[in-house]
């Protein structure tokens, strides 16, 4: 195969993520979001929000993880924060889905794509905690706008979302998560 056909095959790949359910509505309720807008919807977030950051970011490096971190979900599904899932499984399977469709690409591509989805996946630089953080300040901001959206689906307290959340962003993005936990803890003063 020519570097182009290897590039389009990567790329008519990725047009899979967009039949990727995930636990998430969006805005207004109507439906589910997929893979594929939550994607574009994050990188969006990380392009507008890159200020607030702590630190000066690389914010082109940022945008390429966001594009890329959710590939996998092609071959591993989504995995809803709250659900029940085996991490190192979902892990392993994740791993797998990215040597497979990074390895679509010219053996430079490949690489290069593959150390960005490492990068975002280890969460040590900051651009990749940023990025993490954006991702996963996302979900709630939709389900804050749609009425609770997954939270009612997944019996999630407000407890659960500062543990398995909060610490998420804030790792990342401090000032977003000073921002965004008083309006999810109001959301769930008023539910109780």
């Amino acid at each position: 195969m020519s570097r182009l056909d290897q590039q389009l095959a990567f790329l008519t790949e990725a047009d899979r993520l967009k039949s990727v359910l995930r636990a998430t509505t969006l805005c207004d309720g109507s439906r589910m979001e997929n893979s594929a807008e939550h994607s574009w919807h994050i990188a969006l977030y990380a392009l507008v929000l890159a200020e607030h950051s702590e630190t000066d970011l690389d914010t082109g490096r940022i945008l390429k993880m966001l594009l890329l971190h959710d590939l996998v979900e092609i071959d591993a599904g989504d995995a809803p924060v709250f659900g029940d899932h085996d991490a190192e499984a979902l892990a392993a399977r994740e791993s797998a889905a990215a040597d497979r469709i990074f390895g679509l690409l010219p053996e430079d591509q490949a690489r290069a794509f593959r150390a960005l989805w490492d990068e975002f996946e280890a969460n040590e630089t900051p651009e990749a905690q940023f990025a993490k953080s954006i991702d996963r300040m996302q979900p709630p901001m939709q389900n804050l706008a749609s009425g609770g959206g997954s939270w009612i689906d997944y019996n999630v307290t407000l407890d659960m979302f500062e543990t398995r959340i909060g610490p998420k962003i804030n790792n990342g993005a401090p000032r977003i998560w000073a921002w965004l936990q008083p309006r999810v803890a109001a959301f769930f003063a008023a539910r109780d």
